[in-house]
């Protein structure tokens, strides 16, 4: 087998900073095998060859791994399979049909929600304060609102909300009594939603989506709607852990907190930055070689699983001027924090938009705030995040 690097993904070393091990790598080598009990993955290091690998149509997908997890009820099963499972022309009429919600337009256009959603919280959180002082933001705020912002989204009534975020929650933690017991709950609710949607339509996505027709007759069926609330509760964790890795980010870059402090402006900037600074995803979806192939001048073998390694991609000095440098005023780079090709991330504009308008209003309402504690991040290889978010508050004014 060629000789590539090899990255642990059981080293506590990796685990605790994963952005040096694959730029490390990335300087030795355009690919390199990332290896755990059990599996191994060949990881795509560097950007142009990143780019390629998820557009190179040798490539494809494959089921993930809800599908053959015990704890998944079985009749949820068919509403489990997202588009990221999905391939050519099955994955390509899907994408067709999904993607005129989630334009830039539209997740502008739902910004004064997202905005509302964002007050309360803000409103919530002195409820939250523990007798030290302290808010885990995490808990009170970065995860509370994808959710809320989804329900907002397609047509949860608001009484059945606060079971919404428990469903969340439990998803975010993607094991035990509780993750099992919430996918049945988010089933439930998705079907209900999209009957909804179908009977009165409003002024939701799914209620948008359900009237899409295409020329020939196609649209979307209920089976795909309710699949569709399901991907979007999944992706939620997104924004939740970019915002939370965002405040992190800022704090120890007390010159960069300081200037958007200053200039509320430089806000789309900083999001595009904070994506590729500090954007959650580890790794993309696995994608399976067909046949043999050459990345980067490297042979991969045929029915192996391929990655980018998007923190290594991010930061590659061949794309990027000054990689190591965290600059919110940096003009907008290409980076992969939301994948590229077919499958780059439907939610990104969404999730673009929330994170820009929970971080102003975080900044202006609690200009004082500060981290509580170093934070400590989940021992997870695929997603960076941290476990918990304590902070003093000083309200404005």
């Amino acid at each position: 087998m060629t000789d590539v690097p090899e990255i642990d993904l059981t080293d506590v070393a990796v685990l605790q900073d994963p952005f040096s091990a694959y730029t490390r790598a990335g300087a030795e080598s355009p690919v390199a095998r990332l290896v755990a009990p059990g599996f191994e993955f060949w990881a795509v290091l560097r950007h142009e060859e990143a780019r390629a690998m998820l557009t190179d149509p040798r490539l494809e997908t494959s089921e993930s791994t809800f599908q053959q997890r015990p704890d998944v009820p079985a009749d949820c099963l068919p509403y489990m399979r997202s588009m990221t499972e999905m391939n050519g022309a099955e994955h390509a009429r899907l994408r067709r049909l999904v993607a005129p919600a989630f334009t830039p337009r539209k997740a502008a256009e739902f910004g004064p929600q997202i905005e509302r959603i964002v007050e309360g919280l803000l409103d919530e959180l002195p409820e939250h304060v523990a007798e030290d002082g302290t808010v885990d933001l995490l808990a009170h705020f970065a995860r509370p609102l994808p959710i809320e912002v989804i329900c907002e989204m397609v047509g949860i009534p608001v009484a059945d909300r606060p079971r919404w975020r428990e469903y969340g929650a439990a998803v975010a933690a993607g094991h035990g009594d509780a993750f099992a017991q919430a996918i049945p709950g988010i089933m439930d609710g998705a079907k209900a939603a999209v009957a909804r949607a179908k009977s009165e339509p409003g002024a939701d996505l799914l209620s948008d989506l359900a009237r899409i027709q295409e020329e020939d007759g196609d649209r979307l069926g209920e089976g795909e709607l309710i699949a569709l609330v399901w991907q979007l509760v999944l992706g939620g964790q997104t924004p939740t852990n970019l915002i939370a890795n965002a405040v992190v980010t800022l704090h120890a870059h007390p010159g960069q907190l300081a200037a958007l402090r200053a200039d509320p402006g430089l806000m789309p900037r900083a999001v595009e930055e904070l994506i590729r600074w500090c954007g959650p995803q580890l790794l993309t979806f696995p994608r399976f070689t067909t046949e043999e192939i050459e990345i980067g001048g490297v042979p991969v073998p045929k029915g192996v699983p391929v990655v980018a390694a998007i923190p290594a991609a991010n930061r590659d000095p061949r794309v990027i001027e000054e990689p190591d440098l965290f600059d919110i005023g940096r003009e907008p780079s290409a980076h992969l924090g939301f994948a590229h090709g077919p499958h780059f991330c439907v939610g990104a504009s969404p999730a673009r938009v929330q994170t820009a308008i929970a971080l102003g209003a975080l900044l202006r309402r609690f200009p004082d705030l500060t981290l509580a504690e170093d934070p400590r991040h989940t021992p997870d290889p695929g997603t960076w995040r941290v476990l918990s978010l304590p902070v003093t508050l000083r309200p404005a004014g």
